[in-house]
């Protein structure tokens, strides 16, 4: 019997219909795919199988699980089923627990609502759900709390509470998104372990398209609230009948046109280099008079990027990535070794206003980045605080202008507030944003992983048009080695605070030398030959 059965599911809010005659289904022991771009439809979909809307929508079709019609159950009746006949894994594990209750009062909850178990026998379970999980009770107490786990630990934690109550159906909405390559094969491995282990189906929604590939036995495409094109993966995969499928293929594959890397004088200056950089944090005392310890985030690391060029820098979290990279921005101080930004050192206060308006960096998430009360052309200009000879007036309002051109905008964009724009028109607001000095070097911190595969592309080429235009010199911090390897001409591979390996992008990718350079780029899921249909 069909585990989940969606037909013609259609959803309006308000006047406004957001999905259109969705239909799909999902067998026991069955992983089913949904992808697409931000704004398809893909989270909506899942959120309605659990009934988690507002008020004000309408909902037609029909939507059963094991033959049970959802849609004619009350709110009540879908509380007891939620989390006991359907499990749901969220995007963001921090923001899914509750930073103010330990990890394994999280995980019993579910048990406790939904069972009889006295909290003893519900305190066993969640040991040996987190023991499931990998997180084992002699690193990992019931008593550890959300900030005091990694992100790919708490994603851990968050398939626990999922599938505490075995439940027939999981939904995992974006579960790797912000993870590195080898946390996301982890977590990958264990949830189709998970579907093999309690005979359940699932539901993975991810725009990547190489998890798609190596995960799903089916895959729905949606666009605009509509499902364009379905089938079995391998079916999909060599016939991508709908020109939509193709663009999202194609996307995904993309590689920006990059100008050909610069010729470098080895006796230059480099415009940013960094001198056996050391960066220590203080453990907490394990007693009241014991001796000081420190964990040692950046270990003697060295390297220089000339003007021009493009260097990227890989590494599982926790490796050290950030703090070099904050350290660099004069965030951190250093216990030891010195960094230099055209040749000038940085000094343990921060940086100079010149080194200000050399050096700019573009964060990860767009909108957490910007202060969602002020407009565009405020946002932007917020650099200009920091520099010496900020222009002003007609000069600052045109240097506005030609910012927000450069990154594909028009300059009424300037007038308008951050919430008004998607999320790739807010990533080109933040490139926009370092660009407006007229910086030599630019950081991208993991600046396209939140972003679908479309987006991704448009980002990438834009960043490639503003290389050749301005001549920028880029330091790209990514655990995307895709990104890494189709927009850099170097590249640095960081493990637990060091250089492990660094050399040119693609000598280092069709022949990495160290043992942990093979296992993050074997880690890496990879979308299949599409003329071949070989990986």
């Amino acid at each position: 019997m069909t585990l989940l059965d969606v037909t013609n599911l259609s959803l309006s809010i308000g006047a406004f219909p957001i999905l259109r005659d969705v239909s799909l289904s999902v067998d026991p022991g069955e992983i089913l795919a949904i992808t697409g771009e931000s704004g398809s439809g893909k989270s909506l979909t899942a959120l309605t199988i659990l009934r988690l809307l507002p008020n004000c929508t309408r909902l037609s079709g029909h939507l059963s699980l094991e033959g049970q019609d959802l849609l004619a159950l009350s709110e009540e009746q879908m509380c007891d089923l939620r989390g006991r006949k359907i499990g749901m894994v969220f995007q963001e594990p921090m923001t899914a627990l509750n930073p103010v209750q330990s990890i394994g009062d999280q995980v019993m909850e579910t048990i406790l609502l939904h069972s009889s178990a006295t909290r003893t026998e519900a305190e066993a379970e969640a040991r040996s759900l987190l023991d499931r999980v990998g997180l084992p009770a002699e690193r990992f107490p019931l008593s550890r709390y959300p900030h005091e786990l990694s992100g790919g630990q708490r994603q851990r934690v968050v398939i626990a509470m999922a599938i505490a109550m075995r439940p027939a159906l999981l939904i995992a909405d974006e579960p790797t998104t912000a993870l590195d390559v080898t946390t996301q094969a982890q977590i990958l491995d264990l949830l189709r372990d998970l579907v093999r282990d309690y005979g359940m189906g699932m539901i993975i929604i991810t725009h990547d398209l190489a998890v798609v590939a190596d995960m799903a036995d089916h895959i729905v495409v949606m666009r605009k609230g509509e499902v364009v094109e379905t089938g079995s993966t391998k079916q999909l995969l060599a016939t991508r009948r709908h020109p939509y499928t193709q663009k999202l293929f194609a996307a995904s594959n993309h590689q920006a046109d990059l100008p050909p890397p610069v010729t470098t004088d080895p006796q230059s200056v480099p415009l940013l280099e960094v001198r056996n950089a050391v960066r220590d944090y203080p453990l907490p005392r394990k007693r009241l008079f014991a001796p000081a310890e420190h964990m040692r985030a950046v270990d003697h690391v060295s390297f220089a990027l000339h003007r021009g060029e493009r260097l990227g820098l890989v590494g599982e979290s926790g490796c050290g990535k950030s703090t070099l990279t904050r350290a660099i921005l004069g965030l951190e101080p250093l216990q030891g070794g010195e960094i230099l930004l055209d040749g000038s050192p940085l000094s343990g206060k921060g940086l100079t206003a010149e080194q200000r308006r050399k050096m700019q960096v573009v964060f990860q998430d767009p909108f957490g980045s910007f202060n969602p009360r002020h407009k565009v052309a405020r946002l932007i200009t917020e650099p200009f605080h920091g520099v010496s000879d900020a222009p002003t007036g007609q000069d600052r309002d045109n240097r506005v202008a030609e910012a927000l051109i450069a990154v594909g905008l028009n300059p009424e964009d300037a007038d308008r507030y951050i919430h008004q724009f998607s999320g790739g028109q807010r990533q080109r607001i933040a490139i926009a944003r370092a660009l407006i000095t007229r910086p030599d070097l630019i950081l991208f911190d993991e600046a396209v992983s939140a972003l679908d595969v479309s987006v991704r592309a448009q980002i990438l080429d834009l960043l490639a048009e503003l290389c050749s235009a301005y001549g920028l010199s880029y330091l790209f911090i990514s655990h995307d080695l895709h990104v890494v390897r189709s927009m850099t001409d170097r590249c640095l591979v960081m493990q637990k605070g060091q250089i492990v390996e660094h050399g040119q992008t693609e000598d280092l990718f069709s022949a990495p030398q160290h043992p942990y350079t093979k296992s993050l780029i074997a880690a890496a899921p990879v979308l299949p030959d599409l003329a071949t249909g070989a990986a």
